[in-house]
């Protein structure tokens, strides 16, 4: 799916946290966000998975305004998980979309091998660790295979085993299923390994958006060089 964005406003009161006159994401790609803290990520991706309602502009998935509910899905920095158990929150996309029981089952056993939560299907998720949370929330939120997947910070506040598992999931998905990945994150190194191309924000507005290799190789403003170099941006 590709994600088409046009002269897009978010504004809070006389604040305005995004305003983005064009920004595109190709279908089947996988994009990093990134930039200093209140840059306007997580508002930019909280947008377009539909959540606040913008101030101005389009957002055009495939084309059409109306933002697929079914074919793209959000993983949350702090992810809602329904109260019960691993396997059958990873199920649950599944099961309201009518999916038969042996492949629920099967989808569900596959995913939890590959993210290490097989002894985990039958716990509740009360009690789980971050990396367990966000591991879950993440085999929920592929389970069904969207055709957009938005992350926010998934690996804030998780252990570097549980941040690869996931990584390795999300380039797995979006080479077997060409899966669309915006991925917001604050860490450099992860958008490095994850990301073809990657969007660097400040103030709302768009810095920098070029392949990963150039942006970090041979960066077009000084703004991202400072940025890439570690040093705070004003």
């Amino acid at each position: 799916m590709e994600v088409e964005i046009k002269n897009l406003k978010k504004v809070y009161g006389e604040f305005t946290a995004v305003d983005v006159p064009y920004l595109y994401f190709p279908s089947g790609s996988v994009t990093a966000v990134v930039g200093p803290n209140g840059a306007g990520k997580s508002t930019l991706l909280s947008l377009i998975a539909g959540l606040p309602e913008k101030s101005g502009g389009q957002i055009l998935y495939d084309g059409d305004e109306t933002p697929p509910l079914r074919q793209m899905t959000m993983v949350f920095q702090e992810p809602y998980l329904i109260s019960s158990t691993v396997g059958k929150n990873i199920a649950y996309p599944l099961r309201i979309r009518g999916m038969q029981k042996e492949e629920i089952c099967r989808r569900v056993g596959k995913l939890a091998d590959e993210l290490g939560l097989g002894p985990l299907l039958d716990r509740r998720v009360r009690g789980l660790s971050l990396g367990e949370i966000q591991k879950t929330a993440l085999a929920r939120a592929v389970s069904f295979g969207p055709e957009l997947l938005m992350l926010d910070e998934p690996c804030a506040s998780i252990d570097t085993h549980a941040t690869l598992e996931i990584e390795r999931m999300l380039l797995k998905s979006n080479m077997e299923r060409h899966t669309t990945i915006i991925l917001v994150t604050h860490d450099l190194a992860q958008a490095r390994r994850v990301a073809g191309r990657i969007v660097l924000l400040n103030h709302g507005k768009v810095v920098e958006c070029s392949e990963a290799e150039r942006f970090f190789r041979h960066p077009d403003r000084e703004e991202t060089k400072k940025f890439i170099e570690g040093k705070l941006l004003i």
